[in-house]
């Protein structure tokens, strides 16, 4: 559904008043506000599409299961919010800038992260994520929302930039945040300056539901793609378990600001089919019927129902997905049972260029805690 309507007085759980080019029974449908954004995407590129949300869960399942193991200090599931991620991904080109939150695994696997990337940030590791500019792509944003003004910030840069033949940089600067992140003061500010300048950013609201424990309902009455036209902005809202509709929804976004017309905002309506983090437990605050309605809309079954229907995935393609996925988190596995931390006292060696009796005493004091542990061990 494309913002501003008459017609805003739906509640903000709403799932039928979204723009979908695919249902979740796997049936390709047509959409007003998508139809002209799909008309070339064939089988080859839908299964591409397929084969990354495929990587993608794979991936997330075993950064799970190293967390458990003790491996990791963290981890941001993803389950169920694989379409929202790849499809808008898929539509960037290179040249465009990234910033993403914790929970953007999808996004990264599209912009080109390895699995040795992957695991450093949930380590707490030094130069996690590598070179930004490599992939075009920031490092995950823990703090909620502040991402969405780094992103109008590198989207004003644009602005101000110019090839060598003089004529204006058309690159796209895209900020991905949770509906949690909507109510932070720094998405609004953003907005602002966006809708102010005129700026070549595109807003990726992923709302799966649920703000850690806090429903979307209690954040707002009505669809969170309803705000940004007040801002000035124009968006569209669709099934964020819809990939063809979010591949969709970003060229549409993309070709806004690319043409000079400034930010766009898309409200992807997904569900978040696992905890907050590692660190959550769910099943306090979640009715177990609502995950099992949400699972009946599962992203990936809706692509290889679709597919499998036109002939275009079979069984032996669909295995050779599944080892491709199980080789690439073999990867990841390995790559964190090898990585070796560096010292803790280490992490004030660069800190200044010249050291000073002020560092020095924290690094003493530091050493002081730590040695604490060793004495508890004993």
């Amino acid at each position: 559904m494309a913002y501003p309507p008459s017609t805003a007085a739906q509640p903000a759980t709403d799932v039928g008043s979204v723009a979908r080019l695919i249902t979740p029974d796997g049936e390709r449908v047509s959409d007003p506000a998508l139809d002209r954004w799909a008309t070339d995407v064939d089988d080859a590129l839908l299964s591409d599409l397929y084969r990354d949300m495929v990587r993608t869960r794979r991936l997330d399942t075993e950064g799970v299961a190293l967390q458990r193991q003790g491996q990791l200090g963290l981890w941001a599931p993803s389950l169920g919010q694989e379409a929202a991620q790849v499809g808008t991904a898929r539509a960037l080109r290179s040249s465009d800038f990234v910033f993403p939150s914790y929970r953007e695994l999808g996004v990264q696997l599209v912009r080109g992260a390895t699995p040795t990337q992957l695991i450093q940030v949930w380590r707490g590791e030094e130069q996690s994520m590598g070179d930004p500019f490599a992939r075009g792509t920031a490092g995950p944003q823990i703090i909620i929302g502040a991402q969405t003004l780094h992103a109008v910030g590198y989207a004003m840069g644009i602005q101000r930039s110019a090839r060598p033949d003089g004529a204006r940089a058309d690159d796209v600067a895209v900020a991905y945040f949770g509906d949690g992140a909507s109510s932070q003061g720094d998405v609004n500010e953003a907005m602002v300056f966006a809708a102010s300048f005129g700026a070549p950013v595109v807003f990726v609201c992923c709302n799966n539901q649920w703000a850690i424990s806090e429903p979307v309902a209690v954040q707002s009455r009505f669809p969170l793609a309803g705000r940004a036209p007040a801002f000035g902005i124009p968006s569209l809202r669709i099934d964020g378990n819809d990939v063809l509709a979010g591949f969709a929804a970003m060229r549409w976004a993309l070709e806004r600001a690319r043409s000079g017309a400034g930010p766009a905002y898309i409200e992807a309506v997904t569900y978040r089919m696992g905890p907050h983090t590692t660190a959550d437990d769910p099943t306090r605050y979640r009715d177990p019927a609502e995950l099992e309605l949400w699972r009946g809309r599962d992203p990936l079954t809706r692509v290889e129902t679709l597919l499998r229907a036109r002939g275009a995935l079979d069984d032996a393609a669909a295995a050779d997905i599944a080892a491709e996925a199980d080789d690439l988190a073999a990867q990841m596995r390995a790559a964190c049972l090898s990585y070796r931390t560096r010292e803790p006292l280490t992490i004030f060696d660069e800190v200044y260029a010249e050291p000073h009796t002020g560092l020095e005493r924290q690094r003493r004091a530091y050493a002081a805690y730590l040695a604490g542990f060793e004495e508890d061990q004993r």
